[in-house]
């Protein structure tokens, strides 16, 4: 898990109220084969969790490590996701990205994604601890 964490740390994916401990261990737990991770040379550089519950699929935490973003490997980790959703019945695949993360909106538009004029709205019912500092 540490690999991962530290990938998802370079990345600027976590954020105090989501501890990545707990995220790994919740999706480990359920459809863990919807968890991917892509290696070069036995290291960690990619990851990408997908989710069905039955009407909508989801997609979080698409890494790619900043050595080796822009090389392909992000479409990579989507392109083999996406039909491991598709052939679980999910029509429609649903993401967040934080609006200052044009970047990554461009990466999704590049893909095919497209805003969808929606408000994310959102309640939390278990409060993780929060991830202690690794500096």
């Amino acid at each position: 898990h540490e690999a991962v964490i530290d990938l998802w740390i370079r990345c600027e994916l976590t954020r105090p109220w989501n501890n990545p401990y707990a995220d790994i261990l919740r999706k480990l737990a359920v459809d863990p084969d919807l968890f991917l991770v892509g290696t070069i040379d036995g290291e960690i550089v990619a990851t990408v969790m997908g989710g069905y519950e039955g009407h909508r699929g989801w997609i979080n935490y698409l890494a790619v490590d900043p050595s080796v973003q822009r090389s392909g490997l992000g479409r990579l980790m989507m392109d083999a996701v996406e039909p491991l959703l598709l052939a679980r019945g999910c029509p429609k695949i649903n993401l967040q990205v934080r609006e200052t993360n044009q970047d990554a909106v461009g990466f999704y538009h590049a893909i095919g994604y497209v805003v969808d004029p929606v408000i994310c709205l959102g309640k939390r019912l278990i409060v993780d601890p929060p991830l202690e500092d690794r500096s």
